[in-house]
């Protein structure tokens, strides 16, 4: 017999703690785990690398007026089905679908705001929407948009991202770049500044159009510009072309973009440019001679 009892030995299972999802974002740039809480603080910008995440509409709008200023407009316009087009469903009821998933009219937002007191007409794309495409109710915003900073003759801001034109209306898309333009024509004839905001991606038709007509164009890092995709391009042209060529960064190299812009320093690098393209020479203009 022992002196001693052996002692008994248990084996306790504890059950691993599942990690919540969605609170961690792998930062593609880095591949670290960062807390999705700082990166929605940050504007969807990781603090470390500056990889520029996707932001929508309305939040990007939030963080860029002051606060309370801004004024929807035209909220209740639609796209119609002009052609009765059908694809894997029709045009329709994909529209309703677009609406549901983004919680977006339409793919842009557009209204009246302040910019560190400076009045702006302001619209703001969101890919959200099927892909940020431009059909005749977007482009009837926009240039509804650009109308109302005519009418108030105050600066007019378009922040673009698009996949192009949208093929659901064939023509009537088509002419919505047309449009866009002969309005922004209009403002500039009245000399009332316009800024371009490019962010990830601006492709087709928006490119071609009003997203590179301001008489500031901006872009965030990194974001991809362009009119068609790089093998189009290859095939057409049959040149080799420069690794990144519709980056941000190579297109500010050669002079389509003027500056690139964080977004976290994007509504006072607006504001900057508000004060000296129109405060400051509204304040300088000579006043109108006496009836």
């Amino acid at each position: 017999m022992s002196h001693f009892d052996k002692p008994t030995y248990t084996v306790r299972r504890t059950r691993k703690k599942d990690i919540p999802h969605g609170l961690y974002t792998k930062d593609p740039v880095t591949g670290d785990s960062v807390f999705t809480r700082e990166i929605e603080d940050n504007q969807m910008v990781v603090p470390k690398s500056g990889h520029h995440f996707p932001i929508g509409a309305r939040e990007r709008i939030a963080r860029l007026v002051d606060e309370n200023s801004f004024k929807e407009a035209d909220a209740e316009l639609r796209s119609a089905d002009p052609l009765e087009f059908v694809d894997s469903a029709p045009y329709p009821a994909r529209i309703k679908k677009y609406e549901k998933d983004s919680g977006l009219p339409e793919a842009v937002i557009c209204g009246l705001g302040r910019i560190h007191g400076i009045p702006v007409s302001l619209a703001v794309m969101d890919f959200r929407f099927c892909g940020g495409t431009l059909g005749s109710a977007a482009g009837e915003k926009i240039t509804r948009a650009i109308e109302a900073a005519l009418g108030e003759k105050c600066p007019c801001i378009i922040f673009s991202t698009s996949g192009g034109a949208r093929m659901q209306e064939g023509i009537l898309s088509l002419m919505q770049m047309a449009k866009t333009s002969a309005a922004l024509g209009r403002l500039a004839a009245a000399g009332i500044p316009y800024i371009s905001v490019l962010t990830h991606p601006t492709t087709g038709g928006v490119s071609a159009s009003y997203a590179t007509l301001g008489d500031v164009i901006l872009a965030e890092p990194g974001a991809l510009i362009g009119f068609a995709g790089p093998r189009v391009i290859k095939d057409t042209t049959k040149q080799t072309l420069p690794p990144g060529f519709q980056t941000s960064e190579f297109l500010l190299k050669h002079g389509l973009v003027d500056q690139i812009v964080s977004r976290v320093e994007l509504r006072d690098r607006i504001g900057d440019l508000l004060l000296a393209l129109f405060v400051r020479r509204k304040n300088a203009a000579p006043a109108a001679p006496p009836a």
